[in-house]
């Protein structure tokens, strides 16, 4: 079957969850957060948590288990985090508990990333993978880098991405 004809036959309506990464904002001033969930709405999704949390590592993993054993998602969109000051700690929090990681989400991330703000895409270590049956995505804070990962990588494939998690 052609990737085509996957995508047609992808569930086109999916469970979403948004996890901000901050100790610096909260839910009112979270630009990125936001924008995802607008996005995800207009496009047919439902989302069920979005929240902001502090840059803790146990408090990241933690967050992220809860969500999946109390809302299930089909994914989950993690803005922040993702640098690499003392403070960058998602992918620390969330690596360890992929059961399978997407290899390509971040090198492609970088490579759209390098088009728009040239070699300051080194900064970033966005990733993704899933998590049983739920599939993560780790990126930047920035509204322009979340834009870029949702428009160009997630949301193209995210319906794609889901029905080939929960083929039997």
């Amino acid at each position: 079957m052609s990737t085509k004809e996957h995508k047609a036959h992808a569930p086109k309506s999916l469970i979403l969850a948004i996890v901000t990464v901050s100790s610096t904002r909260g839910l009112a001033d979270d630009k990125s957060g936001h924008w995802m969930k607008k996005r995800a709405e207009k496009k047919k999704h439902k989302v069920v948590f979005h929240e902001v949390i502090p840059d803790n590592k146990d408090v990241i993993a933690d967050t992220i288990r809860t969500v999946i054993q109390e809302h299930s998602p089909h994914a989950i969109l993690v803005t922040g985090g993702t640098g690499i000051s003392p403070a960058d700690v998602t992918i620390e929090a969330v690596r360890p508990m992929f059961t399978k990681e997407l290899t390509a989400f971040g090198p492609l991330f970088s490579q759209l990333s390098y088009e728009e703000i040239d070699s300051a895409a080194l900064l970033s270590r966005a990733t993704a993978g899933l998590i049983g049956q739920t599939l993560v995505f780790c990126m930047p804070g920035s509204l322009k880098a979340c834009k870029l990962a949702c428009k160009e990588l997630i949301f193209p494939e995210l319906g794609h991405l889901v029905k080939h998690v929960h083929q039997g």
